[in-house]
């Protein structure tokens, strides 16, 4: 799907696909007989981290950066185990080329800060009336020594960045990217762990709801089930849920639905472990499927199953998406990207973002290397009519790619 921002689809999907807990009482069996999968988890590393932070200043040697600027999100997290929410009231760390990391900090919130930061102990307390911008500007200083580019990591938001450049306005300031997409596209064994056993729990999370499935079911219950399930499998995540007609629209529809006999049903999205992302979708039809209904499903099977294929050391990412549009293509739909037929990229990069770089997509000329994961999702849209998505997510390997989870065999059998 889209990035994350797809767990809130449309006003409707947060009213109709994302319920509120339900109430114990109303807890399908099948969900209540659920026991966490979340014993004997590993989480990551000091260790790794310091390693990822030694691996980014070799990066920002090579790319001639002496700082890099980060605020609170996914890579603050990914370097130093610290989570922080971003708020008016700036919290920053500063990562030098070489000496120890400078966390920028609110003075009201300094005591709570020293709880929380990891990975450095310079922390800089900056006062209300005064604001963060001279000392991140004398982090900055010190880590440059009077040379060099400063790195701003994609989160850090334009305020920030603007407030930043004119304190130190003999600075240039460049993309981070090299160092933090360098670093996260790559995923370490520990992290591999940690993403299977999140996609094993939303196997488990989904095929328990799928139970549920009733005739005039509205799409809040169904999401509010699949909820409940990785509540009690001890993770947290939602779930995007389409029926009928709507399932042309990759990412829903802002129209109410519910469930009857014969229509196809799609299930997208995942849950979190340690931070890391599942994102799996399975499509199947309530009830008796239409030989049109199988005949979709299969060719959208053909094509998730090209690009698993396609997806080796080497290959370009957008030689994955061409073998799995090659498929719908040559079987009338398209051209290209246009609908009927496959109208978004064919999978996108999961880590610690439910979408991150790089994404399998044409004109992305990025090789593929091992340790990188992506989602492997093409999709068949027949406005009018429905769609189709198969996605589970992989990760490339010296021998080729190899899915997290067992693909759908069948458009009624959509756990095998």
């Amino acid at each position: 799907m889209n990035r994350r921002s797809f767990l809130t689809t449309t006003a409707a999907g947060l009213a109709a696909g994302l319920a509120h807990p339900a109430s114990a009482q109303s807890v399908p069996d099948a969900i209540q007989k659920l026991r966490p999968m979340t014993d004997g988890i590993q989480p990551i590393t000091d260790g790794e981290r310091r390693a990822r932070i030694e691996k980014a200043r070799k990066l920002m040697r090579e790319n001639k950066l002496g700082a890099l600027v980060l605020e609170g999100g996914s890579s603050l997290y990914y370097y130093t185990g610290t989570r922080w929410p971003q708020s008016d009231r700036t919290f920053a760390w500063v990562l030098p080329a070489a000496g120890e990391p400078a966390w920028i900090v609110p003075e009201a919130d300094q005591e709570r800060a020293r709880q929380a930061i990891r990975m450095s102990t310079d922390l800089r307390a900056w006062k209300e009336d005064e604001g963060p911008y001279k000392k991140l500007g004398q982090a900055l200083k010190g880590a440059l020594k009077g040379a060099g580019r400063v790195g701003i990591e994609e989160r850090v938001r334009f305020a920030v960045f603007d407030g930043l450049r004119k304190e130190a306005p003999a600075v240039e300031f460049v993309s981070g990217d090299p160092v933090t997409i360098g670093c996260r596209v790559i995923k370490s064994p520990a992290e591999i762990a940690l993403l299977q056993r999140a996609n094993d729990i939303t196997i488990a999370a989904y095929k328990a709801a799928f139970t549920t499935l009733h005739n005039g079911m509205p799409q809040r219950e169904l999401s509010a089930n699949i909820s409940a399930a990785y509540r009690a499998l001890g993770a947290p995540g939602n779930a995007m849920i389409i029926f009928g007609k709507f399932t042309a629209f990759p990412h829903g529809s802002i129209q109410p639905q519910t469930l009857h006999e014969g229509d196809v049903v799609l299930v997208d999205d995942g849950c979190t472990v340690e931070g890391y992302q599942s994102d799996i979708t399975r499509t199947t039809v309530f009830g008796k499927p239409t030989e049109r209904q199988r005949q979709v499903w299969n060719l959208e099977r053909k094509a998730q199953d090209a690009a698993l294929a396609a997806a080796r050391p080497g290959a370009a990412c957008e030689s994955v998406d061409a073998a799995a549009r090659k498929v719908i293509t040559d079987a009338g739909f398209g051209p290209g990207y246009k609908v009927p037929g496959l109208p978004h990229r064919t999978g996108h990069g999961i880590g610690l973002d439910g979408h991150e770089w790089t994404n399998l997509v044409r004109g992305n000329k990025t090789r593929l290397e091992p340790g990188m994961c992506f989602s492997n999702e093409p999709t068949i849209a027949i406005y009018g009519e429905f769609g189709v998505r198969l996605e589970d997510c992989m990760y490339i390997t010296e021998d080729g790619a190899r899915m997290f989870t067992r693909q759908s065999p069948a458009i009624d059998q959509p756990f095998g």
